[in-house]
């Protein structure tokens, strides 16, 4: 199992819009200190964050802006501190959303999110692989390296659609295909929940934490 020699120091966002613990226990397990911040002041001096998210773009952008955490997040993004969205926590990284209208995202990342338009089932539920881009820095390596490692657990309705396609990392299938894996510099997010995705997606947090000592800016 990856560890982190030095115990990165992660903070993990509560705006009450997603479960924290499964999240907080693989960062722990992979070696990482974990903090919970419920305002900006106890994320100070972290050497990553990450945003969970699940349920509505616009409630959960709501929240960010009550417990202080959008300007954070941009601040912390220009000063190069990693960041990490998980599932809605990456749509939150866009312009905005369609299921959402007129509500401003971060925009961390170019773009806008739309909802899944295809003939199967929505949400879409369930384990589905992702076809990495080339040199995406969050995919398995290796001779070793095979589909199951790069298989991942989802539950959503809406995908993004990057404005630079040189942002998107990795792809998946639901009747369509759609963006599964975006990022830009030190922002980087994933449709999926690596935290409920078994060992790959343990190791995908792995490649994460190992990214960081190289990302954090001396």
């Amino acid at each position: 199992m990856t560890q982190v020699p030095s115990g990165a120091d992660v903070v993990l966002l509560d705006y009450e819009m997603s479960n924290l613990r499964s999240a907080g226990k693989a960062l722990e397990r992979l070696g990482a200190r974990v903090r919970v911040a419920t305002r900006p002041a106890e994320a100070s001096g972290a050497e990553a964050i990450v945003l969970p998210g699940v349920g509505r773009f616009g409630a959960a952008m709501e929240r960010l802006e009550a417990h202080g955490f959008s300007q954070m997040l941009r601040d912390a993004a220009d000063r190069g501190t990693p960041i990490l969205g998980i599932c809605l926590g990456l749509q939150l990284l866009f312009d905005g959303s369609e299921e959402s209208p007129g509500v401003h995202g971060l925009g961390l990342l170019g773009g806008t999110v739309e909802r899944l338009r295809t003939e199967l089932k929505v949400p879409h539920i369930g384990w589905s692989e992702v076809t990495w881009t080339d040199g995406a820095v969050l995919a398995p390596s290796g001779p070793g390296a095979n589909h199951a490692d790069s298989t991942y657990y989802f539950v959503h309705s809406y995908a993004c659609h990057p404005s630079d396609p040189s942002d998107v990392l990795g792809f998946a299938e639901h009747g369509t295909r759609f963006v599964a894996a975006a990022g830009r510099g030190t922002v980087t997010g994933v449709q999926f929940h690596p935290e409920k995705s078994s060992g790959a997606g343990l190791a995908l947090l792995g490649r994460w934490l190992e990214n960081l000592r190289a990302a954090v800016p001396a």
